[in-house]
């Protein structure tokens, strides 16, 4: 047993499943930029008031979940989700706002003190696109085929785009007096947070998961029939944009935000798949923030997907298989001179990005064709003093297992041109 282990609620990534982030980063990066975006990286830590401000300070994410600590007489945080810090960021630099509207995107980790369970963290991962400065309801419709098309080429299992309306500042406070009027009768069945939350902010009761909360808020009236016109006419331009791409949703009337800057749609990406923790992405309109940190009055709109959880998704599905690649050619050596031969053809294959391995020459080709079969490689070329006197090295398909000899006279050429065939 190891002297010293990881952290509770924190983990290492192995090489196998660095393999699958590598996958959904690079399929994330692809998608991202043929839509526009551009790539912003802030500090795993920042101001702990900019996350009071943002995340809200009566919350449990700033009250017990986050990692705030003194840095020399200031508050400081690990930042527990990204948003807040891509508006910061948004601000403190024109550049980004000088092209209207700014399309943000970030990956990183994030940091939170919860308890730990499957799908939890409190280290995690998020990819998160922002689009600041653009109130057409025509930047919900991207942000939402985004997230539509990137979880489309994950290939993921039993997804459902699930989407609502919080209304905006003028028809919310309609809402939240209507439900708070039907909450009223029975509050004695609702958690000990719930019975906190039905005056400071009883939206969030109808997000609660717990069997008492969730069997008392039934029949709760649904945030769309409290909508203004306003609010009402881009929640429809929305669904009928969606429809009009072909993009399957359904409209979960339970989907909330507890913070008043939260504006119009809310959305999350779910699954059957993971149990309770069931959501892998989650955004939503939020056009009070940039106004909060400071800023004038700005629409925006955006999201964050966990890592982790399409991760996990991921390992249970056939596209792990696509994940992990292995080395293109194994390199078996058998003997001193015959690792002479082939130790600067394997610096050179690597120079030309050729993912390429090399055996131990003092071991048996047994037990290096064991090694290459282990590593998935597609291609094993065996050099031997057979090969040696030959001229002739032995290239075998891993796959098929069909043999061929290839030229030791200008080896490079001829491996490229035989295993990229």
């Amino acid at each position: 047993m190891a002297l010293f282990q990881t952290l509770k609620g924190f983990k290492d990534r192995l090489p196998a499943e660095s393999a699958c982030w590598e996958f959904i980063l690079a399929s994330a990066k692809a998608t991202f930029d043929a839509y526009g975006f551009s790539m912003i990286e802030t500090p795993i830590m920042e101001s702990a008031e900019l996350f009071k401000r943002s995340v809200g300070a009566a919350t449990d994410i700033v009250e017990k979940e986050m990692y705030t600590f003194d840095d020399y007489g200031k508050s400081v945080s690990l930042r527990p989700e990204g948003t807040a810090s891509a508006v910061r960021a948004y601000l403190e630099h024109p550049e980004l706002s000088a092209s209207t509207p700014a399309k943000l995107y970030y990956i990183g980790p994030m940091f939170r003190r919860e308890r730990p369970q499957a799908g939890r963290f409190r280290q995690f991962h998020q990819i998160g696109a922002e689009i600041i400065g653009e109130a057409s309801p025509n930047m919900d419709i991207e942000i939402l085929s985004l997230l539509f098309d990137f979880f489309q080429q994950m290939n993921l299992p039993n997804l459902s785009l699930e989407i609502n309306s919080l209304g905006c500042p003028i028809c919310r406070p309609v809402y939240r007096e209507a439900l708070q009027l039907f909450l009223k009768e029975k509050v004695t069945t609702f958690c000990e947070d719930c019975v906190r939350r039905f005056e400071s902010n009883p939206l969030r009761i109808l997000d609660c998961k717990k069997p008492g909360c969730k069997e008392a808020t039934k029949n709760a009236p649904e945030p769309v029939t409290a909508l203004c016109l306003e609010c009402s006419d881009h929640f429809k331009a929305v669904r009928e944009g969606l429809t009009l791409l072909g993009i399957p949703h359904v409209i979960n009337s339970r989907l909330v935000r507890g913070l008043d800057y939260y504006t119009k749609t809310a959305f999350e990406m779910t699954t059957t798949n993971l149990g309770s923790q069931n959501a892998i992405a989650a955004g939503g309109r939020y056009d009070g923030l940039v106004e909060l940190l400071g800023g004038s009055k700005t629409s925006a709109i955006g999201f964050a997907i966990g890592i982790e959880r399409v991760v996990a998704l991921i390992n249970s599905n056939a596209l792990q298989g696509k994940a992990k690649i292995g080395p293109t050619l194994f390199m078996a050596p058998l003997g001193t001179a015959a690792n002479r031969l082939l130790l600067p053809m394997l610096f050179s294959l690597r120079q030309k990005k050729i993912k390429t391995e090399m055996g131990n020459p003092i071991r048996s080709l047994k037990n290096q064709i064991k090694q290459a079969d282990k590593l998935s490689a597609k291609y094993l070329l065996i050099v031997g003093d057979t090969e040696l006197q030959t001229g002739k090295g032995i290239l075998r398909n891993m796959s098929t297992h069909a043999q061929e000899e290839v030229s030791l006279a200008n080896p490079i050429e001829t491996l490229i041109t035989r295993i990229a065939s």
